[in-house]
């Protein structure tokens, strides 16, 4: 029923579109007929809160006491599941830290902000995953940093091989929440309709 939702809220916002004939280009630099914004359904409280509540249900179980990702797109995501783990039943206390893409140059020149510990048990998490470049960044940064990181999550897998092989020979499992094909199969039933 949340992962319906969710689904709904990509294509109602126009968070998913498709253009066969020009594409986008990606982050990964790869050209895709696919398009995803997480960051227009991460701006809105309802979609927003489908996307805590539909990752606490599938990490909850999981042992970990930090979430994270490199910046931008980890902040929201990061503090919204931690947010509603320490609401839900049983509670939560993911602490959240972000990743720069490079250590400050002033200050204390920290790469990664927030209450982190050295053997603690941390979540990568980001909004898209095609090759998985964000979160292998992200978790080499949180390891060196003396987090210990098997897991990560994204809101869309575009369901690269290239990714999930490199999270593999990274020894990190991967969670979706949704796939490209759920947002494809979507798309089409709506389209024909």
């Amino acid at each position: 029923m949340l992962q319906a939702q969710l689904i709904q809220a990509f294509h109602t916002l126009r968070a998913y579109r498709e253009d066969h004939a020009h594409g986008f280009r990606l982050a990964s630099g790869q050209s895709s007929p696919y398009y995803v914004d997480c960051r227009i359904v991460l701006s809105h409280p309802g979609p927003r809160q489908l996307v805590a509540a539909l990752a606490y249900e599938r990490i909850a179980h999981l042992d970990f006491n930090s979430i994270g990702g490199l910046e931008i797109g980890a902040i929201p995501l990061a503090t919204t599941i931690s947010d509603y783990g320490y609401r839900a039943n049983p509670r939560k206390e993911w602490s959240t830290f972000v990743v720069r893409k490079r250590s400050k140059d002033h200050g204390l020149g920290k790469l990664i902000e927030g209450d982190i510990s050295s053997g603690a048990r941390a979540l990568i998490v980001d909004d898209v995953m095609t090759t998985a470049g964000s979160l292998l960044q992200a978790a080499r940064a949180a390891r060196d940093a003396g987090l210990v990181v098997a897991h990560a999550l994204v809101i869309v897998d575009r369901q690269d091989p290239s990714g999930h092989d490199a999270l593999r020979q990274a020894g990190i499992e991967l969670t979706a929440l949704l796939t490209l094909t759920d947002l494809t199969r979507a798309n089409s039933l709506t389209a024909t309709r």
